[in-house]
């Protein structure tokens, strides 16, 4: 057992791809608990697409990808809450055609554009292929993003379940969505290259919805669903390694795995624990009233 856990441990590649998907899998579970709790989980889906264009451009330009990708992403969320506030749309329905629409364009620029761009790579992600430099970004991104989370954790609390009381009371609330989107963003860009645009929403909203099912309160979401973002990255890896599968699908399916046993059997929310309950409250009910 000791040599099955050791063993992929003696190869650098994976030793890389273990830590990186070890701190996309904090970042994802905290900074997806508030998409979680705003009932917003399709908005990191949107973003995770509206990235392409600015991968295209930024890669045609010479500029940096990953800040042309953020830049695609920030707009995105500024677009959708455009739309919302300036016609009848509902939010679901912006956030749909955003996504579609950016995703079409990013497509249309890396083919207009001949760039040698791997469009699969961005995509599908490429954790056994991650660098140094890689790792390093990542734990930038994340110290930045936690940091934030932990100093403006109240403000942030109150915007997302009361944003109209927050605004009431003073609060910056324009400046703290841009900062949710931002951290948001961020968490993508540095979660694409382990498992891609296609699969990061599942990161980003799978742990955290996991959580949602066991605890009520929202600390204690983050820090389970870190936990279980955790587990599943490296569960994940180790699967990869012995099966031969692509990485990024397997943590996502073991992330689904986790969700679909919280879902069945949650002490509160469980479907399966709720006919429990129900039955025995029946059945009690039953036995008072032969009492009586």
């Amino acid at each position: 057992m000791l040599n099955w856990l050791i063993e992929p441990l003696g190869f650098e590649f994976m030793r890389n791809a273990i830590e990186i998907g070890v701190l996309i899998g904090i970042l994802s579970a905290v900074v997806g608990s508030y998409l979680i709790v705003q009932h917003m989980g399709l908005l990191g889906d949107v973003v995770a697409h509206a990235v392409l264009p600015g991968l295209a451009i930024a890669f045609y330009i010479g500029m940096d990808i990953f800040l042309g990708a953020f830049i695609a992403g920030t707009i995105s969320t500024f677009v959708v809450a455009w739309i919302q506030t300036h016609s009848k749309i509902k939010v679901d329905t912006a956030m749909a055609l955003v996504f579609s629409g950016f995703l079409a364009l990013g497509v249309m620029l890396i083919t207009t554009l001949k760039s040698k761009l791997d469009l699969h790579s961005f995509l599908f992600g490429d954790i056994l292929g991650v660098t140094s430099a890689d790792l390093w970004r990542t734990l930038i991104i994340a110290i930045a993003v936690l940091s934030c989370v932990a100093i403006f954790y109240q403000e942030l609390i109150f915007y997302c379940f009361d944003p109209l009381a927050a605004k009431a009371m003073g609060l910056p609330v324009h400046f703290i969505h841009f900062g949710l989107m931002a951290g948001i963003t961020l968490t993508i860009i540095a979660s694409m290259q382990s498992v891609g645009v296609v699969l990061v929403v599942s990161l980003l909203t799978g742990p955290a919805a996991t959580a949602y099912l066991l605890v009520r309160e929202l600390h204690l979401m983050m820090v389970l669903g870190a936990i279980i973002g955790v587990i599943a990255s490296v569960s994940g890896m180790y699967v990869s390694y012995y099966q031969n599968v692509p990485s990024g699908s397997a943590i996502v399916l073991i992330i689904s795995g986790f969700f679909l046993l919280a879902l069945l059997f949650s002490p509160s929310q469980g479907i399966l624990t709720k006919r429990a309950v129900t039955r025995r409250a029946k059945t009690l009910l039953r036995k008072i009233k032969i009492d009586r």
